[in-house]
């Protein structure tokens, strides 16, 4: 069996399809645990230059999205991601790459996974269930660590974005201004803050679920620093390794930033 994964430093259309999928592969290994089966589509986007577009075309099989995805699914097999049948592969060549989307370091590519929402689980009479409802908001308590604020209150609102991290405003990585709305201070007072990434998480209310998800963002996966969450009903620790899937938020579960803050999601009945 042929080596996808064999580094090829020299621009040509082999080692740019070497490293595109390496960058796929990479991504895909996030959706471990039984998250493949969850995925609908992947969107590859491209932005090369006039001089190397025709590599580029050449690397993705002049547009042959079908031939590309193959090696795509032959990549999740050998990882058993357990994918589901009917997912989807797009490939865009754009003049400029879109902001939203995972990041390649070494190639002139970007990625976006799209993800299905979680199924409804059926409760028992009595069962807390995770949509908590828009008639609500929560509190979020600073438990470990020292942010701006002991607590956040927050409200469900379509379309907000919730930025968690270091430092109320910080620079991107694409150049853009990022705002913290749950900042923890870099300040030497505060030791163990150095450890929460500036881009750690995020929070978004989800309307179809009716639930505040946590998504990692790219400082708060692996390799970087981790974000985790310790559920009230059984203590256990789930690991958010992908930028792409968002963990549905329960009462009293517990948001652990790179080990060193903890923060309490709590349901406020209106």
């Amino acid at each position: 069996m042929f080596d996808f994964f064999k580094r090829n430093t020299k621009l040509d259309a082999k080692g740019i399809r070497d490293a595109i999928l390496q960058f796929i592969k990479e991504e895909l290994q996030q959706l471990d645990g039984g998250e493949g089966s969850a995925l609908q589509s992947v969107s590859l986007f491209v932005s090369p230059n006039e001089e190397e577009k025709f590599l580029y075309e050449a690397a993705l099989y002049n547009g042959n999205t079908e031939k590309l995805r193959e090696d795509v699914q032959r990549i999740a097999d050998n990882f058993a991601l357990d994918l589901p049948a009917d997912w989807q592969l797009a490939l865009q060549f754009e003049d400029e790459l879109p902001s939203g989307t995972l990041r390649s370091n070494e190639i002139k590519a970007r990625l976006k996974l799209t993800m299905s929402a979680p199924a409804e689980v059926t409760q028992p009479a009595g069962a807390s269930v995770t949509g908590i409802g828009a008639a609500v908001k929560v509190s979020l308590k600073v438990l470990k660590g020292k942010a701006e604020q002991d607590e956040y209150i927050l409200k469900p609102e379509a379309g907000k974005r919730i930025n968690i991290g270091r430092e109320a405003i910080i620079q991107a990585n694409d150049g853009s201004l990022r705002i913290n709305h749950i900042a923890f201070p870099e300040d030497p007072a505060y030791e163990s803050n150095k450890y929460i990434s500036r881009q750690h998480a995020h929070i978004e209310w989800d309307v179809p679920s009716a639930s505040f998800k946590l998504y990692a963002d790219e400082g708060g996966v692996p390799p970087g620093n981790k974000t985790k969450i310790r559920t009230a009903h059984d203590e256990s620790i789930n690991k958010l390794n992908s930028t792409a899937v968002g963990y549905p938020l329960k009462d009293r579960d517990q948001i652990i930033l790179g080990d060193a803050a903890i923060l309490e999601f709590t349901v406020i009945l209106q």
